[in-house]
């Protein structure tokens, strides 16, 4: 069963490194910005480096519950300020936002889990 919390992180640490990227981009920059997200052009490109620390720490079992923290912290903003739902008037696009904002509640709670329990057995933390 040990071997479970190693593939749940390196599962959940997946969309963030895979997504960490994109942030780096001009694009994502000018969408946050077209959101009303402030200094977007400092914090989209911050935020990646969020995502890439918080992915790798997890990944790893590597000071994990920093790493989850970090995810947090990631994803506490940018789930009000980039899938505010509740602002849409279009329903299909007003639906995906809502889908996209209760996807994030619940990696937020996936992270403030392995911020409270740690990486387990099958991690750097463990050695």
């Amino acid at each position: 069963m040990n071997y479970l919390e190693l593939i749940g992180r390196v599962l959940f640490g997946a969309i963030f490194l895979l997504g960490a990227p994109r942030h780096f981009t001009p694009q994502a920059i000018a969408h946050a910005a077209d959101l009303h997200v402030p200094l977007a052009r400092w914090l989209v490109p911050a935020s990646g480096l969020l995502m890439i620390a918080g992915a790798l720490s997890i990944m790893a079992g590597y000071h994990t519950r920093i790493g989850a923290l970090l995810l947090v912290l990631f994803l506490v903003p940018v789930t009000f300020l980039m899938h505010a739902f509740w602002n849409i008037s279009d329903p299909l696009a007003m639906r995906v936002q809502q889908v996209m904002f209760l996807k994030n509640i619940s990696m937020i709670g996936a992270a403030l889990i392995f911020a409270y329990h740690g990486a387990g057995l099958f991690s750097l933390d463990a050695r």
